[in-house]
């Protein structure tokens, strides 16, 4: 295994996929994610746990918390991370891509990092909620005169922005599961296959915060669709209310005990999962919320 090589710009966009999807005290050479990362990029297990860490270094978030880093980070590194903060909704999906080339050229496979077990790759069987954006989610093909880059028909064209929209959810869903550590914020349901990575503020309005994870939270599937339409919402103590809309049709067990039985209950989550913004949530209150 090769010691001692310099990192690239894409070795680096890998690091800063998977330093958003893991916690600060995750980025060691034990952690499966990193050994298995490291693996495929032909690096020791502690080469990329260093370079993890060094990224932290430049993490205004941690900074805030007092946890500084590492002090080796390089030019290319400063650049790399100022790059992706500045342009998170073009270079997460490029790092996404670039994260899955390494462990699978099949796209029908989901790879996925989960921090307790290292990074999963199995052949979908069950649609994802990233597999087929709804027309809203689509980005429209541009005219011929003003595509950047892009040669081909305008069908091309189409099939690579959705695969950069996919590829964007896949990559917010990973990060934002594991900030929660796998568990619904509002019921603790751990059940992966069951959770989703919603957004606050809308993905069709609101595209400059589609991948900031402060525009996150881990819910269960039925939570999320209550969420999506307005039934519940959040205070700016982060306790759940119930909408009239979803209270008129009480009493009913099931909603009983799915929402009536949380009501007044704060939103949970480890101390190092981003905080939802209240002007997100405040956003969601008084336009959404029904």
């Amino acid at each position: 295994m090769a010691t001692g090589k310099r990192w690239t710009r894409d070795e680096l966009l890998i690091a800063l996929n998977v330093y958003h999807k893991l916690s600060f005290g995750q980025l060691h050479a034990r952690n499966p994610v990193i050994i298995e990362v490291a693996r495929k990029l032909e690096r020791p297990p502690g080469s990329l746990a260093m370079k993890l860490c060094n990224l932290a270094s430049l993490d205004p978030a941690l900074r805030m918390r007092g946890i500084r880093g590492l002090t080796g980070a390089s030019e290319l590194d400063r650049a790399v991370w100022d790059e992706f903060q500045a342009d998170t909704n073009t270079l997460a999906p490029q790092s996404e891509d670039a994260f899955r080339l390494l462990f699978a050229r099949d796209d029908t496979a989901e790879v996925e990092v989960v921090e307790t077990e290292g990074v999963r790759v199995r052949r979908r069987v069950v649609q994802d909620e990233w597999d087929a954006p709804s027309p809203a989610l689509r980005a429209p093909s541009p005219p011929m005169g003003e595509r950047e880059g892009v040669r081909g028909p305008p069908a091309v064209t189409e099939q690579l922005a959705q695969t950069k929209v996919r590829r964007g959810q896949q990559y917010f869903r990973q990060m934002i599961l594991n900030a929660f550590d796998n568990r619904c914020c509002i019921t603790g349901i751990n059940v992966r296959e069951l959770l989703v990575a919603s957004h606050i503020l809308p993905w069709g309005k609101f595209p400059a915060e589609r991948l900031n994870p402060q525009n996150g939270l881990c819910l269960s599937r039925l939570h999320d669709a209550a969420f999506d339409c307005g039934l519940i919402t959040f205070n700016e103590e982060y306790r759940l209310l119930l909408s009239h809309a979803l209270k008129c049709h009480l009493p009913q067990v099931a909603l009983e005990a799915n929402f009536l039985s949380y009501e007044g209950c704060t939103l949970t989550a480890p101390r190092e999962a981003p905080q939802p913004r209240h002007e997100f949530l405040r956003y969601h209150r008084t336009k959404i919320f029904q």
